[in-house]
């Protein structure tokens, strides 16, 4: 690919909220020219215009929702495929597309978790391409090898709830600053958008009061154990608002950090550390809130102390269909096609 020519990209799951995020984003970005966006063969929302769907995009594109119906076909001539589509057809679909020359960039939970046997459980179908799952490269924005993304052909994205879990506590584990013997403790609360735009009843916006789900056993635990490399307590819950994440963390301090204000000083130096060359991710002087980041492709972090007790709570803040689904991938794409992190997100 020579450095003039823009990449060639494509979304699957277009007419989706994450995928009409992408859309918006890969539109206004640089250096690609997004050339097709598909639907499955029988969607409703097939030949209708995306402009149709997502008012932001009138009078941006003539770009129409196709029906797809042969993969290998779709996938000619393209650099870059997004696929915001069911965990069971991004299985099927990422290796069609990565054989034909593509980097598929999965949002999708198809290829997060390195263990062929947890999808029955937590995704509710047989993997049909284990052999894969070792060589997709999940890709945490902040903490992806960088070498191996540059290679790959399937790219998994992590979940929404994982990227705001892992952005918090992935810098106090690689400082040792946590007890061993304490799980850390996750309260999540996302929007109703999280859900999808086909969402059933019960997610439906005039439905939903704030309330936990999915307690212990939601399939976000099992990735954020996975790639944290410890157990955590995970509880997400779904609010009345339309979309971001509020992830509130407790966790127990490893023994002998020091006072408060010793100990508040170590968590700062491991964050300032882990984040200072990161700029999708903001440290913040004060607990942040939805407000701060929906809309925008940051990871707002605050925490507070209680040393004398010897704990600590960390809050981190996303917008869940940004740097939690379509923000991330195009910071990721960008990281694998050698372009600024942030370009075409601010």
């Amino acid at each position: 690919m020579t450095a003039a020519r823009k990449i060639r990209a494509a979304v699957v799951g277009a007419s989706g909220y994450a995928g009409s995020e992408l859309t918006r984003f890969l539109l206004a970005h640089p250096a690609v020219e997004l050339t097709h966006l598909y639907v499955s063969a029988a969607s409703s929302d097939a030949g209708r215009a995306i402009a149709e769907i997502d008012g932001r995009l009138f009078g941006r594109t003539q770009l129409v929702l196709e029906p797809m119906t042969d993969p290998a076909a779709a996938a000619q001539g393209l650099d870059a495929v997004f696929l915001a589509t069911e965990h069971i057809v991004s299985a099927a679909l990422a290796p069609i597309f990565a054989a034909q020359g593509a980097v598929v960039f999965d949002l999708s939970g198809a290829y997060r978790l390195p263990n062929a046997s947890d999808y029955p459980k937590f995704y509710g179908f047989e993997h049909e391409h284990p052999e894969l799952l070792d060589r997709a490269v999940y890709a945490l924005g902040e903490f992806v090898d960088r070498g191996k993304l540059r290679a790959a052909r399937i790219v998994s994205l992590p979940g929404c709830y994982p990227t705001a879990s892992q952005l918090a506590l992935k810098p106090l584990i690689d400082a040792g600053l946590l007890a061993a013997d304490f799980k850390p403790v996750i309260d999540a609360v996302s929007g109703v958008s999280g859900a999808g735009r086909k969402a059933k009843i019960g997610n439906a916006f005039c439905e939903v009061s704030l309330s936990a789900y999915g307690v212990f056993t939601h399939r976000h635990r099992p990735e954020i154990e996975a790639h944290l490399g410890r157990p955590v307590i995970f509880t997400p819950h779904l609010g009345p608002f339309k979309r971001g994440i509020l992830a509130t963390i407790t966790v127990k301090l490893a023994p002998g950090l020091g006072d408060q204000s010793q100990a508040r000083e170590k968590i700062q130096q491991a964050y300032e550390s882990a984040y200072a060359a990161c700029p999708l991710v903001r440290l913040r002087p004060a607990l942040p809130k939805l407000d701060d980041v929906v809309n925008l492709p940051f990871c707002d972090i605050g925490f507070s102390v209680d040393e004398e007790a010897g704990y600590a709570v960390v809050v981190s803040a996303i917008d869940n269909l940004i740097k939690g689904a379509a923000g991330q991938a195009v910071q990721v794409m960008n990281l694998r096609f050698g372009f600024p992190e942030t370009k075409g997100l601010l």
